[in-house]
C-alpha cells in the first residue's frame, strides 16, 4: 500500500510536469507575485483543514525565509487569529470569517491565493467575492472537480479530485512559487 500511494504521488506529478497550461499559470503568478511585492503591496492566502496549514506554510515561506536569508516578503494566511475567527465565527457565521478579514486587511494590487480542494467552500467564495471587490490579483488552487470557484477567478487545477494528491501537489507549488520568486527578488544575496 506504501508503494503504491507514493506511485499515486509520483504519477500526478508527473501529469502537472506534462500540463504546458498549468506550467504557464503558475509561471504567471510567481511574475506577478514579483510585481506585487515590488509594489509594496502583499500576497494573502486561506485554506480550510489541510488547506489552512499549507496556506500558514506557504505563507511563513514568504514572511521568514526559503532557501536562504533574505528581507521578509509581505504575505499573512487569513484566519490566524483566533479569537476574530471565532467573533466572526459567533457574530457573521464561519462562511464570512476569511471575507470579513479580507475586507479588513487586503487592498487593491494584493494577491490573494485562496485554497479549496472542491473549489466549493462557501467561506473561500465569499472570501473571493471580496477580492474581486477590493480588485485583488486572484490565483485559486484548487482540483479538477470543477468547483464554483474555477467560475470566479483564475485557478491552478490540480488534475485530480483525490484530496490528499491534491494537497501534496498545492505544496508543491508553492514551494515554486517560493523559489522562484525569492531567487528573482534576491539573486545578489544568493549563497
Amino acid at each position: 500500500m506504501i508503494r503504491e500511494i507514493i506511485k499515486s504521488s509520483i504519477e500526478l506529478k508527473q501529469l502537472l510536469l506534462s500540463n504546458d497550461q498549468l506550467i504557464q499559470r503558475i509561471e504567471s503568478l510567481v511574475n506577478d507575485s514579483i510585481q506585487v511585492l515590488k509594489s509594496d503591496k502583499k500576497i494573502i492566502l486561506c485554506g480550510n483543514g489541510g488547506s489552512f496549514a499549507d496556506a500558514q506554510h506557504i505563507s511563513a515561506e514568504f514572511t521568514s525565509r526559503f532557501l536562504f536569508d533574505r528581507p521578509a516578503l509581505a504575505s499573512v494566511a487569513l484566519g490566524c487569529n483566533g479569537s476574530a475567527i471565532s467573533a466572526m465565527g459567533n457574530d457573521y457565521g464561519y462562511d464570512f470569517v476569511f471575507s470579513r478579514e479580507l475586507e479588513a486587511i487586503g487592498q487593491s494590487g494584493d494577491i490573494f491565493i485562496p485554497i479549496s480542494t472542491s473549489g466549493n467552500s462557501p467561506n473561500i467564495l465569499k472570501a473571493i467575492e471580496v477580492a474581486k471587490q477590493q480588485k485583488m490579483v486572484i490565483y485559486g488552487f484548487t482540483g479538477n472537480k470543477s468547483g464554483t470557484m474555477t467560475d470566479l477567478c483564475q485557478c491552478i487545477e490540480v488534475p485530480s479530485s483525490h484530496t490528499p494528491r491534491i494537497q501534496e501537489c498545492h505544496i508543491l507549488i508553492g514551494h515554486i512559487i517560493c523559489e522562484m520568486v525569492e531567487a528573482q527578488l534576491f539573486s545578489d544575496q544568493q549563497t
